[in-house]
Parts: C-alpha cells; sequence; structure tokens
C-alpha cells in the first residue's frame, strides 16, 4: 500500500486497463474520466470533476493526438499542489507539460511496455511487464512506485532518446503481427487453407518467442542465411519477386540477420553469395524514381 491517490485522464482500454491493475495494486484510484460517462464503470465526462483536486498523481491515457488537449485541459483545472503528471505515451515529449511544470507540478512518462487490449487482463499483462519512465525526479518516484504496485519492472528511458526507445518498442510489438500476416498471406498464395496456414504458423512463431527466452536474440537464430544455405534464399528471392512488400521484408531483415552472424564470426564464400542474393535483387514490380535523382517516388509503383 502507498499513499499515492490516481486520477486516470482518459478511459479507452490503457486508461481501464491501468485503473484495474492499479487498484488490484493497492493504489486508490481517485477517478477515471474519459470522453463519455459510464457510471457502471465510473468512468466520469464533460468538465473534470472535483476528485481531480485531491489527487497526489494524475495519469494521462489519451491517444497521442489527443495529448496536447489533455494536458492544456489539466493546466486550467484545479489540480492538487505539487501533485505529479504522468502521460502514457512512450513516444512524445508534449509541449503541454512546460504550463504544468510552471505551475509547479512534476511531470514524466510511464509508458507500459506491453499491449492493454483488454482491461480485464491488464493486472496479468502487467505483471512482471516493464515501464518505460523518464521526466522530473518527483514524477520518476512515483512511476517506480506504481511500477511496484503493478508488479513491474522499471525502464529509465535516456533524455533525448523516445524516439529510439519507442522505435524499438514498435519492432517488438507491432512488426511481428505484420510478420505473420505475411507469413499467413504466403501461405494462401501457395494454395493453403488460410485457417490450416494461420493454425500451422502459430506454434512455429511461439516457438521462436520461447527460444528468444534463453538469450540473446541473435544467438536464438536459425534457418537458412544461419546456416549459409544460399541455394535456399535464392529459391526465397525467386517465389516473393510477384509480393514486393514480402520481398522488402526479406531482404531487409535478411541482411540484419547477416550483420549479427558475422557479429558472431561466422562469415566465408557462402554468406558473401548470400548478401549477392539480397544486394541484387531488384524489387518487382518496383517503385518509380524522381526524374535525375534516382530516389523512389513515395506512394507510388511502376505499373510495368
Amino acid at each position: 500500500m502507498t499513499d499515492d491517490r490516481i486520477f486516470i485522464f482518459g478511459a479507452g482500454r490503457a486508461g481501464r486497463g491501468l485503473a484495474r491493475a492499479l487498484r488490484d495494486g493497492g493504489i486508490h484510484i481517485t477517478g477515471l474520466h474519459g470522453r463519455h460517462a459510464d457510471a457502471a464503470q465510473g468512468i466520469t465526462a464533460g468538465a473534470p470533476p472535483a476528485s481531480l483536486g485531491s489527487a497526489t498523481c494524475v495519469l494521462v491515457t489519451v491517444r497521442d493526438a489527443q495529448l496536447d488537449g489533455a494536458l492544456a485541459t489539466l493546466a486550467k483545472a484545479s489540480l492538487a499542489p505539487r501533485s505529479v503528471v504522468l502521460h502514457a505515451s512512450g513516444s512524445a515529449d508534449p509541449r503541454g507539460l512546460v504550463e504544468l511544470r510552471k505551475a509547479g507540478h512534476p511531470c514524466g512518462t510511464f509508458h507500459p511496455l506491453v499491449a492493454l487490449s483488454d482491461p480485464a487482463h491488464a493486472p496479468q499483462s502487467l505483471r512482471g511487464a516493464w515501464i518505460g519512465i523518464d521526466g522530473d525526479p518527483e514524477a520518476r518516484e512515483v512511476s517506480a512506485r506504481l511500477a511496484a504496485a503493478l508488479g513491474a519492472n522499471v525502464l529509465y528511458i535516456p533524455p533525448g532518446e523516445k524516439p529510439r526507445y519507442h522505435a524499438a518498442a514498435v519492432f517488438a510489438s507491432n512488426f511481428p503481427t505484420i510478420l505473420m500476416c505475411l507469413a499467413e498471406e504466403l501461405l494462401g498464395e501457395a494454395g493453403i487453407d488460410p485457417d490450416v496456414g494461420r493454425r500451422a504458423l502459430h506454434p512455429l512463431f511461439a516457438s521462436a518467442v520461447e527460444n528468444l527466452r534463453g538469450g540473446a536474440g541473435a544467438g536464438a537464430l536459425t534457418g537458412p542465411i544461419v546456416r549459409g544455405d544460399a541455394d535456399t534464399v535464392e529459391r526465397h528471392v525467386a517465389a516473393l519477386q510477384a509480393h514486393p512488400d514480402a520481398l522488402d521484408a526479406y531482404r531487409a531483415l535478411s541482411r540484419a540477420a547477416l550483420r549479427w552472424i558475422r557479429e558472431r564470426g561466422t562469415a566465408g564464400a557462402r554468406m558473401a553469395e548470400i548478401e549477392r542474393l539480397l544486394g541484387a535483387t531488384d524489387r518487382s514490380p518496383s517503385y518509380p524514381t524522381v526524374a535525375g535523382t534516382g530516389t523512389p517516388t513515395p506512394g507510388s509503383r511502376d505499373s510495368t
């Protein structure tokens, strides 16, 4: 138990999930405020309620596009003196924090590194997860206490590094889903029933995630790149010529794999041949270039 009293500004899935998880962790939630009131869930709407003034910390969980507006509302509201304002954006350093700091409110980031898609599962999802935090010293102290109440770990985001930090989070959380969609699409194009293909790929994906638990990412690599199997890579590249998005992804990720394999001391003629295959492959259909520059034209493809 702590003396923190938290008002959550933003009643979407993240806000409702954090409210539930923090309550389970013994944190007193003074209010949950959103765009639409819901008495059954204790959600208020409209002008911020009086309970906002009793909170020692306001946790803003709106979308990034709504963040400046939410902070402007808080700057005009009756917050408790020295109450902390945290926001849950992993990428933004919102301008609205300037006015709140001028008014004496320490500010910072409280960004859960976990997908909060279902509020009912948030307590379990957050337990053992990591929370990215930054900001003023008092804000970081509150964030650390809230993370402890959730059973989560704290990751301190270095100053000025939020874009790189958040890009890493996107790689880990969003791109695996995109890769699975591409894999399912390729199986479908090969004539395999979509439902069968999906069920066949998911255990493979789960086994790759399990391999990562054993150590560093590069050490968990398997497949033709690690084996130096240039013949298989050549067949893959040929098969993907008609699927430009998958071909781009295959080439980019395979080149990254080559870099890590070399760093482990594995090189030789086979790796050089794989690099040649990946580098010599043109995207088909290709992007047209801006006349005289060689620069691809964004958002367009050659129709030939």
